[in-house]
């Protein structure tokens, strides 16, 4: 019944498209099952030592995806559709700008969009637990709520020139690190920086946040940002940094200019979809980033191993 319950202001909260998004509906986006994917996946064997002897016991193992970001890509500081957020980086507002060339031209092959990002930490505490624990045992995140991660605004000199990381192999070599399929190229995930060649701007605004993902979840980058990095220990497996393409390392959640109850990596359409319902007039955008953990309970002092992925 619990399940139902959350289910249902899940759904409830996803019906409905919004321009911008408040916290108390990002809450209530992630209470979804579907991005959740909660699944029971080996099991764990632990070794059991007291003074009348050692025995072997076992846990079960279970992986689910958690989310860790609200993940914001927009065309001018202030403009973030996270409402309660947008003040971050305001006060910028009157000395940095975005957008992209401008006049637009309707059959033009090539535009220069640019787009400053925002990863703070997804505001769901207390109440997505709640929603994880009717499912049984769970793993953890060391995401803070609310917290800057990375605010491209504080980061100008790396997100505006895109120095040094143009000169990197990643940025200079065709089909190394790029969003999209064939036929259906989106852009580079390097340089790491926030302008990208894109006519489409959900495309653009899409490889922007992947960018901003890519940086948060490394250790050592060059950028001014906060690094979102847990570590593995014994029954505990957390993910890997966000690689483009790969639906078991993470998922996107579209927050806005629509709401959505269901995750998808990028492009998260088939080749032929105009995304004309996920466009933003002014140009601003919101995802929640999903990942996946994995973990168990510990049932003795020393962990000998474990089945399943």
């Amino acid at each position: 019944m619990r399940i139902h319950r959350y289910l249902s202001l899940s759904w409830l909260a996803v019906s409905l498209p919004v321009l911008a998004i408040t916290t108390p509906q990002i809450i209530a986006s992630s209470l979804s099952a579907e991005c959740l994917q909660y699944r029971v996946v080996g099991i764990c064997y632990w070794l059991l030592c007291t003074p009348f002897g050692c025995t072997v016991r076992t846990s079960v193992k279970v992986k689910h995806n958690i989310p860790e970001l609200v993940v914001s890509s927009y065309s001018a500081p202030g403009d973030n559709p996270w409402t309660e957020m947008s003040v971050t980086d305001a006060a910028a507002g009157g000395i940095l700008n975005g957008g992209d060339t401008n006049p637009r031209i309707t059959n033009s092959k090539t535009k220069i969009r640019y787009k400053d990002t925002a990863a703070i930490g997804h505001p769901g505490g207390e109440t997505f637990l709640r929603f994880l624990s009717a499912y049984g045992y769970s793993c953890t995140s060391p995401v803070v709520p609310f917290q800057p991660y990375f605010l491209s605004v504080t980061d100008s000199a790396a997100w505006r020139s895109g120095v040094p990381e143009m000169l990197y192999p990643e940025a200079l070599t065709p089909g190394l690190r790029e969003v999209g399929q064939p036929g259906d190229l989106w852009g580079n995930v390097y340089p790491r920086a926030g302008a990208l060649g894109q006519t489409h701007d959900y495309k653009a605004a899409a490889v922007m946040a992947q960018r901003t993902a890519d940086i948060v979840t490394r250790p050592g980058q060059l950028h001014v940002y906060l690094p979102l990095v847990a570590f593995s220990r014994p029954g505990y497996w957390p993910p890997q940094p966000v690689t483009e393409g790969l639906p078991d390392n993470h998922r996107w959640q579209m927050l806005s200019p629509k709401t959505e109850g269901h995750c998808a990596i990028f492009p998260d359409r088939s080749i032929t979809d105009a995304y004309a319902d996920r466009l933003d007039t002014g140009g601003d955008y919101a995802w929640t980033l999903w990942r996946p953990y994995s973990c168990c309970q510990r049932r003795g002092q020393t962990f000998l191993g474990s089945t399943g992925g």
